[in-house]
């Protein structure tokens, strides 16, 4: 592997899953100084005792067992490929900024991205501010994505901007090299600031290939399944989480006629275009089409293309454009409404000073309050905003 041309002191963000791993293992192999960080995240209290940490290891984990098995994870990568790990307890300010924010946007009837949140104020952004203060000028992660930036590390390219005044550079964020892992739409509430002091070293690799590199380092998490759905929530159904915590109104569920066909367990549970869970007996099938938080009532239409599930604009608040600077509008581009969503063609125009108006060129199905539209031209994301 070619070595880097300057070495970096580089904190790298370890969650004890194979991608954090792998981008640890390239940056030591590329000559950088490297230590590993292991971010302790708030979760909900098991309800099995866990056995207590082993070989000595300490840490602030609230009976918390896969935070015990993450950082045990981590800690032996960190000893193969001979770099120090520390841990950050970020569990205070991540249920402050995350979860309790989940919980405030859902009893309000949006349906949060509780990654998108994450990355800016807690994995991502506040690391670095607490990278800097230990003397670390660069943060690195297992995100799928690419930068273009200036500094010689092999997997990345820079783009000199003349124009822009704050920076001598400009930083652009792309999308990553295997389209199926991209993770750059979690990341488009990033600043230039903070993507200077970013790398993502997988942006060039596809997971196949991380995967295969795992083995061949005999890395000892090489097999371990990827995370999903939501990491703070304890059986992983985000339902359930809600139940627990939110004081939930059981309701009638109607068409728009008027007419009762179903009775709901609370509307937080329910998102636009659902059609499984709903319980609807009889003929259908059914959408959920609007929540009448006012009334307490689900609303649901028979057609799944219906006008209320299938949108040719939507509006979009606390906009952030990735350059620092706000491009010229009207602006055609592609926007993503949802995570996986496949890119559609529109043009984005202002509504006031604060909002955004996307309209697309076809309609695009479940449009949902809350979720992120994040704005794409090729294989740059521009920047985004959240659906109102």
């Amino acid at each position: 592997m070619k070595k880097a041309e300057k070495k970096l002191k580089i904190a790298v963000a370890m969650s004890g899953g194979v991608d954090s791993s792998v981008a640890a293992k390239l940056l030591k192999d590329q000559g950088h100084v490297v230590v590993g960080i292991f971010l302790h995240f708030w979760q909900e209290e098991s309800n099995s005792p866990c056995p207590p940490l082993p070989g000595g290891l300490k840490g602030v984990f609230e009976n918390k067992c896969c935070s015990r098995e993450a950082l045990l994870d981590a800690r032996r990568v960190a000893i193969k490929i001979g770099i120090p790990l520390y841990t950050l307890n970020f569990a205070k300010i991540f249920k402050k900024q995350v979860a309790d924010n989940f919980l405030s946007e859902y009893g309000r009837g949006r349906t949060p991205n509780p990654c998108v949140r994450c990355n800016k104020l807690v994995k991502l952004g506040f690391l670095i501010k607490q990278a800097k203060k230990l003397g670390f000028a660069y943060v690195a992660s297992g995100h799928y994505a690419r930068l273009r930036r200036e500094f010689p590390i092999s997997n990345f390219q820079f783009l000199k901007n003349a124009k822009n005044t704050n920076n001598k550079y400009i930083y652009k964020l792309h999308k990553a090299k295997d389209k199926n892992k991209d993770q750059s739409y979690f990341l488009y509430t990033l600043s230039q600031d903070e993507l200077k002091h970013l790398l993502f070293p997988l942006g060039n690799y596809a997971k196949t290939q991380v995967r295969a590199m795992a083995k061949r380092w005999k890395l000892p998490v090489a097999e371990k399944a990827d995370s999903q759905e939501i990491c703070f929530i304890e059986g992983k159904d985000h339902n359930e989480f809600l139940r627990r915590h939110l004081k939930l109104k059981p309701g009638l569920i109607k068409t728009l006629d008027g007419k009762t066909v179903g009775a709901h367990q609370g509307l937080p549970l329910y998102t636009i275009g659902q059609r499984k869970g709903l319980k609807i007996g009889g003929s259908g099938p059914f959408y959920a089409a609007k929540m009448d938080y006012q009334k307490n009532i689900l609303y649901v239409v028979d057609k799944s293309n219906h006008p209320l599930i299938c949108k040719n604009w939507l509006a979009a608040k606390n906009i952030n454009w990735l350059s620092g600077l706000k491009p010229k509008l009207p602006l055609k581009c592609r926007a993503v409404i949802r995570y996986h969503h496949q890119a559609a063609d529109c043009v984005i125009s202002k509504i006031n000073n604060h909002n955004l108006k996307v309209k697309f060129s076809r309609p695009q199905r479940a449009i949902t309050p809350g979720q992120s539209a994040v704005f794409y031209r090729g294989g740059e994301a521009l920047g985004g905003g959240v659906i109102v």
